[in-house]
């Protein structure tokens, strides 16, 4: 078996390139996958890629199985899906998920690696890592039937929130956006659209993830009396400020945060990573989040992709990156 492969790096901020590795052979409990499809992450990684990580940062950003460290050189990813070559034998043949970087072939424990269902297909798995955040989002929001809701922001991570939440009951969705071309995505999501200005307000729950100030500010201004904004951006090293006079205390709005980093506390003593990821992997049988993957790439231009995703000239929302499945 061939032990050559090659792999994605952030080199120093803004620049990106493919190195070599020299993979080690599997040892007993380990798996070699030989990747299928990546996903970017766009938010995150462009964040990575601009050199935006705050110092304080360092170790709660840090991916599984990232190599290097912020700002760089770094190997960072996690939104891996490729096929076991070796290792144990309920795992050989099989397609898996994993949070490893962008590599062509890749060692990890077997207990890293998740299988995809039957049901669900290669290149849409990669959406398994957000849709994971949103599920972790809805543990922490724990909406009702009938409520109100609202998701600022349609990236990956607020179009994700919105697929889920089309799927409860009786409850009012509006993915609220500033580009009006997202009404296509909330279409084929099934949930409704309008920009900020239009946006519905007397929101029992309004999830922000657009990642800007006014995004935010938004959010709060939709809410009713004693609302609750799901804060799911993360703003790197960048400062916001927020109006937390005027009727915020009146009207006792809440702010709170989620990050998937961790099993939400509402379920952490009954599920583990495990069962949440494997839960996304499930939730991901729905053909309808195909309309999160809008760019895709082969590997061997990645560097020059994530150039373009991070200066703004792609606006993927999940940009897939494609390997070669005859000889990675």
């Amino acid at each position: 078996m061939d032990r050559a492969a090659r792999a994605f790096w952030l080199s120093s901020p803004g620049h990106g390139e493919i190195r070599d590795v020299d993979l080690p052979s599997p040892i007993e409990g380990e798996v070699l996958v030989r990747t299928l499809f990546s996903g970017v992450s766009r938010g995150t990684e462009t964040l990575i890629f601009r050199g935006g990580v705050p110092e304080s940062q360092y170790g709660a950003m840090r991916a599984p199985f990232q190599e290097g460290d912020f700002p760089g050189p770094v190997k960072y990813g996690y939104l891996n899906v490729g096929l076991v070559e070796e290792g144990p034998a309920s795992l050989v043949g099989r397609t898996v998920f994993c949070l490893y970087p962008h590599q062509t072939r890749y060692v990890v424990p077997a207990g890293a690696v998740t299988p995809v269902p039957e049901s669900v297909p290669a290149s849409r798995a990669v959406l398994a890592g957000t849709v994971e955040t949103a599920v972790n989002a809805l543990w922490d929001a724990a909406p009702l039937v009938g409520d109100r809701i609202a998701v600022v922001g349609a990236g990956m991570v607020g179009a994700s929130v919105a697929a889920l939440l089309a799927r409860y009951p009786a409850v009012r969705v509006q993915l609220v956006d500033a580009n009006p071309a997202r009404a296509e995505l909330a279409q084929a999501l099934g949930v409704d659209f309008a920009l900020p200005a239009d946006a519905a307000g007397d929101c029992d729950l309004v999830v922000h993830a657009s990642a800007t100030e006014a995004g935010l500010t938004r959010s709060l201004e939709l809410l009713a009396p004693e609302g609750t904004v799901l804060e799911l951006s993360w703003y790197g090293d960048r400062r916001i400020s927020l109006p937390l006079g005027e009727a915020f205390h009146s009207r006792r709005l809440v702010v709170r945060s989620s990050q998937v980093g961790t099993v939400s506390p509402a379920r952490s003593g009954r599920r583990t990573y495990a069962d949440r990821l494997a839960l996304s992997l499930e939730l991901l049988a729905d053909p309808a989040l195909d309309a999160l993957i809008t760019g895709s790439c082969a590997f061997e231009d990645l560097p020059e992709a994530m150039t373009a995703l991070a200066a703004g000239q792609t606006q993927a929302l999940c940009h897939l990156v494609q390997y070669d499945t005859e000889g990675a």
